[in-house]
């Protein structure tokens, strides 16, 4: 069984980076020569061999319920990881598509990343690297999970998943229409900065909305 104690990585790319790293002695497993599986760890097995069929690709590049978009603080779009998700369940079913991870999860002082492909139909479709920034070694279990959920995202790109979301000028528009900008005051803190949000969601506790002459006094978190 593979160990969850980090150890220390040996100098590499991933080192030369992202600083010194540590693996968490995860490596997929390896497959002998004579087992009749894909070694998803280094097979392109399927790349670009055939489309999908029409009505998949109709699911797959539908587009975007705008219902479903969020936006970060500070004002980036994103598409919550289990909305993939559940288009891929809708596309090719509970099963039928997978994460494969393609190499071990390296550990940094603030990122966790690693490699995975996107299999769907046994067949590779896009691979991505993941990664998710972490503030507490306790917190390493969990930003492991969002690496995963990451690089999901990455590899939806390439089925052309929510694709508006990397139109310059789509994101533009949904601004424009469903997002403001406005000063928020943290209750506790006192300290105020810039924050973006829907227009239909509202602000929560501990953050309230600074308006009128008050407003031009920002200090950041």
């Amino acid at each position: 069984m593979a160990s969850s104690t980090p150890v220390r990585a040996g100098a590499g790319l991933l080192g030369f980076i992202f600083g010194p790293a540590y693996g968490l002695i995860d490596p997929p497993p390896f497959l002998d020569e004579h087992e009749k599986q894909v070694d998803w760890t280094r097979s392109y097995h399927g790349l670009s061999s055939t489309p999908f069929s029409p009505e998949q690709g109709q699911l797959l590049m539908a587009a975007v319920d705008t219902n479903d978009i969020e936006i970060k603080p500070d004002g980036i779009l994103y598409l919550p990881e289990i909305k993939y998700r559940r288009i891929l369940n809708r596309v090719f079913g509970p099963g039928g598509w997978g994460l494969a991870p393609r190499g071990e999860t390296i550990v940094t002082g603030k990122l966790v990343t690693r490699e995975y492909g996107l299999v769907c139909g046994g067949r590779l479709v896009s691979i991505a690297r993941g990664e998710q920034q972490y503030f507490d070694p306790d917190g390493i279990p969990t930003a492991t999970e969002g690496c995963k959920s990451n690089a999901l995202m990455r590899c939806c790109k390439d089925l052309g998943i929510a694709s508006e979301l990397w139109d310059p000028r789509y994101i533009k528009g949904f601004v424009r229409d469903h997002a403001k900008e406005m000063i928020v005051e943290h209750a506790v803190t006192k300290k105020r900065r810039k924050h973006w949000m829907r227009r239909d969601d509202e602000l929560k506790y501990p953050l309230k909305e600074v308006s009128g002459a008050q407003a031009g006094q920002v200090r950041k978190v």
